[in-house]
């Protein structure tokens, strides 16, 4: 399909119709497994904190990762209700793993009604309950990063799901972040 420079005072921009513009850039020509492996990568430094002496968004030091910030905390701390609107950090963690889940389910193509609402059930833990939430969230956190690399690409809603299911695990770590600096 042969572009058309558009009919605007952006040379760079070209299109196929007035309404679709398109940007010739280097996006064009990644590779389609870099694309999957940077939203692994991007995913990968909010649960489990930077890989390199550079980081894309987190601060650049250990434990800022969720799994470093949740991994020193008590049931006790975790329990506690903060803020106006009484979340905890448990109601976070299982809220998350609960979207993780849900997202990888998104990505692979399963199409069903989830209920929200349970993923905000968790308030308190004790200490076996918060040890199998951290380790529910690992397991979600693994289902999801294999469902993006197997299956982001297959169509725009796969690729839809990665992105927000990224952007929601960032979310997560800085309202967990902030609640477990007090």
């Amino acid at each position: 399909m042969k572009l058309r420079r558009a009919e605007t005072h952006d040379p760079g921009l070209t299109t196929q119709d007035p309404t679709t513009y398109h940007r010739p850039s280097t996006m064009d020509h990644l590779a389609t497994t870099n694309i999957t492996g940077q939203l692994v990568a991007v995913l990968r430094e909010a649960i489990e904190g930077p890989q390199h002496s550079w980081t894309y968004f987190t601060d650049n030091q250990p434990g800022t990762g969720l799994f470093g910030t949740i991994g020193p905390l008590s049931p006790a701390e975790v329990s506690r209700p903060l803020g106006k609107s009484g979340t905890t950090i448990a109601g976070h963690v299982h809220h998350l793993a609960f979207s993780l889940h849900a997202s990888a389910a998104w990505i692979r193509g399963e199409r069903r009604r989830w209920n929200w609402d349970e993923s905000w059930q968790v308030r308190t833990v004790g200490s076996n309950e918060w040890a199998e939430l951290r380790n529910r969230l690992r397991q979600s956190y693994g289902e999801l990063t294999q469902a993006i690399e197997q299956h982001a690409l297959e169509s725009e809603e796969a690729m839809g799901g990665a992105i927000g299911a990224v952007a929601h695990a960032a979310y997560h770590l800085a309202v967990v972040r902030q609640k477990a600096a007090g």
